[in-house]
């Protein structure tokens, strides 16, 4: 029991009382490192990773134990070694900041209970009592404020660092898969990426415009993993910088069957993707599909965030067509006439006819594709005709590459 002289001070009381934990420090550790595994799933790793975080806590604990039994001010305090490597070693394991912050709250609940067990046990008077624990109330809470803010600081030092070297790692062997090199390792190379390289793959080329309020990159991946949850991912999509605004990914499927398009829910956020291909040959080709559609979407520049698939019928097309964007515009030019201009009016005749060819030259299959009736397509495709200044019959491919070129590349390709 504590003897209380006439003289002890709260401070005194309250050093008595740690002193008397010192000595079950090992037993305070292990009930607290209990709780922690029972509440945070997220800190269960393997036995390296529980040793250490058992290190951390006993160091946490011992370290807060000293202030309080040599009155030492927090402040002057050295953060305990075992705390920041643990720190380290949850960001380099991608375990969330929030699982760390979690632990050092539920930790310090814990002895506090443990401290308050130990109060209750001492021979003090009840406002004795109260006193002492307030005092180690005060001082836990501003050692769990103070430390909480040097792991963090770690924890996002390391996390940047271990994300841009395992990102640059994981460029290089996404690059060497997109080389073409028939004799890499496939297997080798998906146990490095984390990724099934034997899958379908739907690859996808996302880009948004700088911003001062949020990190693109991490805005980026965020809308991949969405939308390899609503395609139905068969494991987790590979992502990978390609500069500070751009991204490159894959989503992984069972196959090519039912992919819902990708949409345009983050305005900030452009996407060009390519089709779900099989295999090490489908990662390299739906990459490139990919690309193709940004090229596209880059010429056209319509400033609005787009969402677009390489699926889009006659795509792929304009992106080859579009690889010399100044020779295209002329020889559209040459092809659709006066048609070929930048007014609503003939936007809307080029479209009428574009669907009216792509349907077969049906106007009743093109009416129902364009919410028309019957006549108002027969004569705006007499109109775009008239417009163009001679018949269709003898050039109609020409005719709807042309329109094709118009439908994609809008202003970029039409003389104003």
């Amino acid at each position: 029991m504590i003897e209380r002289g006439a003289g002890d001070s709260v401070a005194d009381s309250a050093a008595a009382v740690v002193t008397r934990l010192v000595a079950k420090l090992d037993e305070v550790t292990a009930r607290t490192q209990a709780v922690l595994m029972e509440e945070v799933a997220d800190l269960r790793g393997d036995a390296q990773l529980v040793q250490l975080m058992r290190d951390n806590v006993a160091a946490n604990i011992d370290t807060v134990f000293s202030a309080i039994r040599h009155g030492i001010p927090v402040e002057h305090v050295e953060a305990p070694t075992a705390a920041l490597e643990y720190a380290r070693r949850l960001a380099q394991r991608d375990v969330a900041a929030n699982a760390l912050v979690r632990a050092y709250r539920i930790g310090h609940q814990e002895v506090l209970k443990i401290l308050l067990e130990e109060i209750r046990a001492a021979e003090l008077d009840p406002q004795r009592r109260l006193d002492v624990f307030d005092e180690i109330l005060a001082v836990t809470f501003r050692y769990i404020d103070w430390i909480s803010q040097q792991v963090l600081t770690i924890y996002q030092d390391e996390h940047d660092r271990w994300q841009q070297s395992r990102n640059h790692l994981r460029a290089a062997e996404i690059r060497g898969v997109l080389a073409g090199d028939d004799d890499i390792d496939v297997d080798a190379v998906a146990a490095a990426l984390r990724y099934p390289l034997r899958a379908h793959h739907l690859a996808l080329v996302l880009w948004c415009e700088e911003s001062a309020e949020q990190d693109e990159l991490t805005v980026l991946e965020r809308h991949v993993h969405e939308y390899a949850a609503a395609v139905g991912a068969r494991d987790r999509a590979l992502f990978v910088s390609a500069d500070r605004l751009t991204g490159w990914a894959w989503i992984p499927l069972e196959s090519d069957r039912g992919i819902p398009p990708p949409d345009t829910a983050n305005p900030s956020v452009n996407l060009a993707a390519g089709q779900p291909l099989p295999g090490v040959d489908g990662f390299r080709r739906s990459h490139r599909q990919a690309q193709l559609v940004r090229a596209v979407l880059t010429a056209a520049g319509t400033g609005a965030a787009r969402a677009v698939s390489a699926a889009e019928p006659g795509l792929m097309l304009a992106g080859l067509a579009g690889g010399n964007l100044a020779e295209a515009r002329v020889w559209v030019h040459e092809v659709l006439g006066p048609l070929a201009s930048a007014d609503a009016r003939d936007e809307r005749l080029r479209e009428t006819l574009r669907v009216f060819l792509r349907a077969g030259q049906s106007f009743t299959a093109a009416a129902g594709e364009l919410h028309l009736h019957f006549n108002s397509v027969k004569y705006r495709v007499a109109r775009a005709i008239e417009r163009r200044g001679r018949p269709i019959a003898a050039d109609v491919l020409d005719v709807e590459v042309a329109l094709l070129l118009c439908h994609w590349y809008g202003d970029a390709i039409l003389r104003s």
